[in-house]
């Protein structure tokens, strides 16, 4: 919970692609859903401390570190486990965030409700993400930051992608009013 900043709508991806941090856009219409999952984290959490535990599952070395700080809500995920669990290291129960087949199981139920014949992935988002950045006409070096490329010639793929090397930049007199 602590790596997300509604206020500022971004978001730490700790340890994702290429083992790289970096910082993400969350979008602004997505504000209630993501104040109704706080909401339900808190309440999960509230309910683990009350019955004595509150623990994340982190790694052992951090558990060491920080010992019953992890019983800070800034340390829950933002899609918990729905059970808890002993840490497979550090023997302590804990809770865990959700398995990643879980949301590709949701995510499979709600492509098959559709008529996309596509295959659809959580990857699949990623690249949209980029291609629709690009298309819109953000900086090429700005959509590189938030994906966490270490080499301008990935963000480059997408730009072939939309077919349009210029990535969607508008000329400024296409912006002049008609006469």
């Amino acid at each position: 919970m602590k790596d997300i900043d509604l206020k500022s709508r971004s978001l730490l991806v700790f340890n994702g692609k290429g083992r790289k941090d970096r910082y993400t856009l969350i979008p602004g219409n997505l504000r209630e859903n993501m104040e109704r999952q706080f909401a339900h984290v808190r309440a999960v959490h509230e309910s683990d401390l009350a019955d004595g535990f509150g623990l994340t599952s982190v790694p052992a070395s951090l558990h060491k570190k920080y010992g019953p700080a992890m019983k800070d809500f800034g340390w829950q995920y933002l899609f918990p486990s729905v059970t808890r669990c002993v840490h497979p290291i550090a023997g302590y129960v804990c809770r865990h965030h959700l398995h990643h087949s879980s949301y590709s199981r949701r995510l499979r139920q709600a492509v098959l409700a559709t008529e996309i014949t596509k295959r659809v992935t959580a990857h699949t988002f990623r690249h949209a993400f980029a291609t629709e950045l690009l298309r819109s006409g953000s900086d090429i070096r700005t959509v590189q930051e938030i994906l966490g490329h270490s080499d301008i010639r990935t963000t480059e793929i997408y730009t072939h992608v939309i077919g349009d090397r210029r990535a969607g930049t508008v000329s400024p007199f296409d912006r002049l009013p008609s006469s």
